[in-house]
C-alpha cells in the first residue's frame, strides 16, 4: 500500500546493509554473483533521481507507488522487458523482497526507491518522464476525520500530471467503494485527464493484497485515466 505524504517524510537508504554488511551502493554488483542490487541509494533527497544513470538502456518507464511485496511489478516488468520499472516503498522488509524476486528473475530493467510515493512523485521523478503510474490498494483511511490523509485527494492529479509523460496514464486499484469514488471525482474535475480502461492483461496481473481480497471474495474496484 501507499501512505500519503502530509510532511516529507524521507527515508534514507545509507544505512542499508547488503549480506556482507557493507552499505548498499546505488547499483552495485553483489558478492554472489554480477547481478546488481535493485535497491537505489538516494545521493540526494533535493534532485530529481538520474534515470540514465539508473537505467543504462533508455526505455519507457513505468512506476508504481507502494509496491508491496512487488508481486505485480516483478510480473510486470519480466512480461515486458522492452520498459522499465521502479518500485517505490517506505517499507525497507517489501524492498528487499522487491530485490530478493527481482535479481532471482534476472531483471535488469527493474529497481526500488526507498522514499514516500508522493514525495517521490513531486521532488524525485524528473517531469514527464514516466509513461504509465500504477496505484494499487493505497491505505484508504476509512474514518471520515482521516480521509485528509490519503494519497489520492485533489492536489494529486496535479502531481501526476507532472510525472507523466504526453499520453501516459495512471493506474488504480483499491477495494474501498468511498476511496474509489473519490479517485474518481478528483480527476473529473480535472480537463487534462480523461477516462480509459484498464487493458485485460494488465488487470490480470494482480498485487499480493488482490489475491487476498479476491480469495475472501473483495471486488477490485479499477479506473485508469490518461494524460491528454
Amino acid at each position: 500500500m501507499s501512505s500519503n505524504l502530509t510532511a516529507p517524510t524521507i527515508l534514507q537508504t545509507s544505512n542499508l546493509k547488503s549480506q556482507n554488511n557493507n552499505p548498499i551502493p546505488g547499483i552495485n554488483s553483489v558478492a554472489a554473483g554480477s547481478q546488481p542490487d535493485l535497491i537505489v541509494e538516494l545521493h540526494s533527497i533535493l534532485e530529481p533521481i538520474d534515470l540514465t544513470a539508473l537505467f543504462p538502456i533508455g526505455r519507457p518507464l513505468e512506476v508504481e507507488l507502494g509496491c508491496g511485496d512487488a508481486s505485480f511489478l516483478v510480473n510486470d516488468a519480466t512480461l515486458h522487458p522492452d520498459r522499465n520499472f521502479i518500485g517505490v516503498e517506505r517499507l525497507l522488509g517489501r524492498l528487499r523482497k522487491l530485490d530478493r524476486k527481482g535479481r532471482r528473475a534476472g531483471l535488469v530493467n527493474l529497481r526500488g526507491v526507498r522514499i514516500e510515493s508522493s514525495y517521490f512523485l513531486k521532488y524525485l521523478l524528473p517531469p514527464h518522464s514516466t509513461a504509465a503510474l500504477h496505484l494499487y490498494f493505497p491505505d484508504p483511511w476509512p474514518k471520515r476525520k482521516h480521509w485528509k490523509k490519503r494519497l489520492v485527494n485533489e492536489r494529486f492529479p496535479e502531481i501526476t500530471l507532472r510525472a507523466l509523460a504526453p499520453d501516459g496514464v495512471l493506474y488504480l486499484r483499491t477495494d474501498d467503494r468511498n476511496y474509489f469514488e473519490q479517485m474518481r471525482e478528483v480527476f473529473a474535475a480535472h480537463a487534462a485527464f480523461r477516462p480509459v480502461e484498464t487493458p485485460a492483461d494488465l488487470a490480470g496481473l494482480l498485487t499480493d493484497f488482490e489475491r487476498e481480497f479476491q480469495k475472501r471474495g473483495v471486488q477490485t474496484l479499477r479506473a485508469a485515466y490518461r494524460r491528454e
